[in-house]
């Protein structure tokens, strides 16, 4: 049972989710030969004051 953490900062449409829901869902039964009944993806979003890069925040750019 293919598991699949996505993490993302805050922002995406309830339809941008649910395509990468699907398209994940996808790549990993072509790329395993998984069943898509099998595959479980895991979105974690982030705001941007939890997330930096270089030592500044996404929410300080």
């Amino acid at each position: 049972m293919p598991i699949v953490n996505v993490k993302l900062l805050e922002g995406r449409s309830d339809d941008q989710l649910k395509a990468l829901v699907s398209e994940v869902t996808q790549a990993v039964e072509k790329t395993t030969g998984a069943n898509k009944e099998a595959v479980q993806v895991i979105i974690e979003e982030m705001k941007p004051t939890h997330f930096g890069v270089a030592g500044v925040r996404k929410s300080d750019q």
